[in-house]
């Protein structure tokens, strides 16, 4: 299993980000994110949703719904289909901002192991998470 973290401070409320933050934005911020769609509000603020998702070049597709939702501290969804995988995201209030970190473990599927080495998988995994929160930090701070 492969894990990705990043962290950003984004000048905004944590309530503003932490409720931003629904399936339905997701392929708005972030840029491997092909689709979602199919999706279902649950018990305690929590969502299942399919998703279609590039991974070097191939496409994807898969189930993710919320485990765990704890309202301006986390969310996690675990996924499953083409990439099982978990995300967590972290909401920590920060000078009047706040600190979002994502936090991503994940499976590299066997299909991509062959096209790519792991590792290079890894890195581009890592590097989309900084766009996945620049992108949000743009979204949250243009709104104000």
């Amino acid at each position: 299993m492969a894990t990705a973290k990043n962290s950003i401070k984004i000048n905004a409320p944590i309530e503003k980000v932490f409720d931003f933050l629904k399936p339905d934005i997701l392929p708005e911020i972030w840029p491997s994110l092909v689709e979602v769609k199919n999706i279902t509000e649950l018990p305690n603020g929590r969502y299942s949703w399919d998703w279609k998702y590039n991974m070097a070049g191939m496409n994807f597709n898969g189930t993710s719904e919320n485990t765990e939702v704890v309202p301006n501290e986390r969310t996690v969804s675990e996924t499953t289909g083409g990439i099982e995988s978990t995300i967590t995201w972290l909401f920590e209030s920060n000078d009047g901002g706040t600190k979002v970190t994502i936090v991503a473990d994940y499976t590299v599927p066997v299909t991509l192991v062959g096209k790519l080495a792991e590792s290079v998988i890894v890195r581009q995994n890592q590097k989309e998470g900084e766009l996945i929160l620049e992108n949000l930090k743009t979204r949250m701070e243009a709104s104000k």
